[in-house]
């Protein structure tokens, strides 16, 4: 059967490439899968988002990704990440830290963007880490 070729990008670093079976990332117009031999597609990734790497041998790849873009075109995909975290790279404490931190500051002002982005980031790295939210 036909593999995905796998890039996950972002200005700092490569954060993971490999082989996979199916790609899920959630996008603006929502939730995407990619299996081998998918239409080619550019889709925006949202703030605060959750990519999962499904490979073949049942071990699922999650990072937190925070914006950007996921391309497909003849089994490769590629994701450009504005910035990204592999789920075992994420300090469980300091995202529940900033977690905290980007609530208190939007319970006190409602339309704080940047409190309401953190809040978003800090949740995607916790679900990236397989912790509850």
């Amino acid at each position: 059967m036909a593999k995905l070729r796998i890039g996950v990008v972002s200005p700092e670093r490569e954060i993971w490439s490999g082989e996979a079976d199916m790609v899920i990332a959630k996008t603006v117009d929502g939730e995407i899968g990619i299996m081998p031999n998918h239409a080619p597609v550019l889709g925006v990734l949202v703030e605060g988002g959750v990519l999962r790497v499904r490979r073949g041998d049942g071990d699922e790849l999650v990072a937190a990704v925070h914006g950007g873009f996921i391309s497909v075109a003849n089994n490769d995909v590629s994701v450009l990440a504005e910035s990204a975290e592999l789920g075992s790279e994420v300090d469980v404490a300091a995202a529940r830290d900033a977690l905290q931190r980007a609530l208190a500051s939007v319970e006190t002002d409602n339309e704080d963007a940047d409190a309401q982005i953190e809040a978003k980031r800090a949740r995607a790295r916790l679900r990236a880490a397989g912790e509850e939210v």
